[in-house]
């Protein structure tokens, strides 16, 4: 099997991580081209001693850490770019080694010694980035939250979920109609949103709906992400798979709000 047809079935959760890291379906699958190309351009220097998930985040790790957009002459002067600006902000409280340990480990699923190895640290680094990582962003962060979800036991999870973060759940809605009104009704600060609701309608239509009146951070929850993952249209930032942990909807919603600019502290 070459080694193309061994990274295929990676890249959409590749480009999953892109778009958490930097916020940006264009800017996270800037990075992933990026390291596309640096593997074509050297094939010889992909990591073969490891699992090839691993190696092509390796990759990719080397390209974020060799690039910074802000200073790329493309981004210079950009200051219309609300989502960077305020991650910048942000920035300067938290170290980005930190967010990078979070998001492999709870919403990729990385083990520690797999994290570690991505991002160059000790093993026993990554548990104390981890945690100062969400300590800092639980601090910056609290929204009001609509759920878009038919499954009253996921419902319940999720609601209790966001609640113990600290959220305000403004409603739990199970049909597309049933969102958009709650929405209008009470406008939120965040939405997660399923994709198949009870009457057969679709989360993805209710948010289109939604976004088409509020501007508002949404978090896609699907048991297939690489679906909504193709790179032919405009795509969710941030998604959840099915099943999934408590630290993963911990993290996205962290990160979802991390880049809102509703959330900024005073």
């Amino acid at each position: 099997m070459s080694l193309g047809q061994q990274l295929a079935p990676h890249l959409p959760f590749l480009r999953r991580y892109g778009r958490a890291l930097t916020g940006s379906q264009e800017h996270g699958d800037r990075y992933v081209r990026a390291t596309l190309e640096a593997i074509v351009a050297a094939p010889e220097e992909f990591p073969r001693d490891v699992d090839p998930r691993l190696g092509l985040y390796r990759m990719f790790q080397a390209i974020w850490n060799s690039t910074n957009y802000d200073e790329t002459p493309e981004n210079s002067g950009n200051d219309g770019d609300d989502a960077e600006s305020i991650a910048r902000a942000r920035l300067s409280r938290m170290t980005p080694l930190s967010r990078q340990a979070l998001l492999l480990t709870a919403m990729e699923g990385f083990t520690p010694e797999d994290a570690a190895y991505l991002i160059e640290v000790d093993t026993q680094e990554v548990d104390a980035l981890v945690a100062e990582a969400l300590a800092e962003i639980e601090k910056q962060t609290r929204a009001r939250v609509l759920i878009i979800e038919d499954e009253p036991i996921i419902a319940m999870d999720i609601e209790t979920i966001v609640r113990d973060l600290g959220h305000e759940v403004t409603g739990v809605a199970v049909t597309r109609d049933e969102a958009v009104a709650l929405a209008m009704e009470d406008r939120p600060g965040l939405v997660l949103a399923d994709i198949q609701l009870a009457d057969d309608s679709s989360g993805i239509d209710a948010v289109k709906d939604i976004l088409a009146e509020l501007q508002v951070p949404v978090i896609f929850i699907t048991a297939f992400p690489e679906r909504l993952l193709t790179g032919e249209r405009p795509e969710p930032t941030f998604l959840i798979t099915k099943p999934f942990q408590r630290s993963t909807v911990k993290a996205a919603i962290s990160q979802a709000l991390f880049f809102d600019s509703s959330t900024v502290p005073a």
